[in-house]
C-alpha cells in the first residue's frame, strides 16, 4: 500500500480542510512527507497535529495561491525543509454559483485568481525544480465542471476548471516525458467548496451536494496517480457519485 509513496514530499494547496486535508491523511499514513499550505494557519495546524498523533509526517505552511511570490516561497521552503519536491497537488479552489446574468465580477476575478492563476504559479514554481531533477508529478484539481459546461450558475467556474484540464493536457504534452501530469476531475465531493455560494443560487447548491461522496474517496484516486510505477502516468481521473448524472 505505501509502494510509490514512501518517502516521496508532496506539497498540497489547499490542505487545511476537504479533499486537500484528507489527502494528505491518506498519503502521510502510506509514509510521505508532507506539506499542507493554504490561509488559514489554524486549521492546518490541526490536521499537522492529527497526522503527527497517527505517526506521520507533516509540516504547515501559509500560503494564499493568488500571490505568485508567495508560492515560489513556499515551494523553496519545502525544498530546504524536506530537501526535496517530488510531487506538486494543485488543489485550492473556489466555487461561488451564480447566473453570468447577476455579472458579480468580484467572484469572476477570485475565481480566475485561485482556480487559474492559483494552478498556474504552483507549475511555475515546481516545473524548474522537477525538471532539473529528471522527476517529478504534478496533479491539478479541475472537475467534472471542467469537461462539461455547470450552467446555469456555474459558467465561470466550469471556465476556470475547463483552463485547468487544458493547462494539465497541454502540460503532459510539453514535459511528459519527464514529469508526470495529472488532472484529478471530481463531481459533487463533501467539502467547503459549496460555501463559497451566496445569494439566488444557495438552496440549489446545497440540495445538489446533498449526493457528496466522501473526500476521502478523492484522496484515493489521488495516492492511485502517485503509486504508479515511474513510467506509468495517470493522465485524468473523473470520479463523481453514482447519483450524479452531471
Amino acid at each position: 500500500m505505501t509502494e510509490g509513496i514512501a518517502n516521496k514530499v508532496i506539497l498540497i494547496t489547499g490542505g487545511n480542510t476537504g479533499i486537500g486535508a484528507e489527502t494528505a491523511r491518506l498519503l502521510a499514513s502510506r509514509g510521505a512527507k508532507v506539506a499542507i499550505a493554504a490561509r488559514r494557519k489554524d486549521k492546518l495546524d490541526k490536521v499537522v497535529a492529527e497526522i503527527a498523533a497517527d505517526g506521520g509526517e507533516a509540516r504547515a505552511y501559509t500560503l494564499d495561491v493568488t500571490d505568485k511570490a508567495q508560492v515560489a516561497a513556499v515551494v523553496a521552503d519545502v525544498v530546504a525543509d524536506f530537501g526535496r519536491l517530488d510531487v506538486l497537488i494543485n488543489n485550492a479552489g473556489l466555487m461561488p454559483i451564480r447566473p453570468m446574468a447577476e455579472a458579480n465580477t468580484d467572484e469572476w476575478d477570485a475565481m480566475i485568481d485561485v482556480n487559474l492563476k492559483g494552478t498556474l504559479y504552483g507549475i511555475a514554481a515546481a516545473l524548474p525544480r522537477f525538471l532539473a531533477q529528471n522527476s517529478g508529478h504534478i496533479i491539478n484539481l479541475s472537475s467534472v465542471a471542467g469537461i462539461k459546461v455547470f450552467a446555469p450558475g456555474g459558467t465561470v467556474y466550469s471556465g476556470t476548471k475547463f483552463a485547468v484540464s487544458a493547462i494539465t493536457e497541454g502540460l503532459r504534452q510539453e514535459v511528459g516525458e519527464t514529469v508526470r501530469v495529472t488532472a484529478i476531475e471530481p463531481g459533487a465531493v463533501e467539502s467547503d467548496l459549496k460555501l463559497g455560494t451566496s445569494g439566488t443560487a444557495t438552496d440549489t447548491v446545497i440540495d445538489f451536494y446533498r449526493q457528496a461522496i466522501p473526500a476521502s474517496s478523492v484522496a484515493r484516486a489521488i495516492a492511485y496517480a502517485i503509486e504508479q510505477p515511474a513510467d506509468v502516468d495517470i493522465n485524468a481521473i473523473v470520479i463523481r457519485p453514482t447519483r450524479q448524472t452531471f
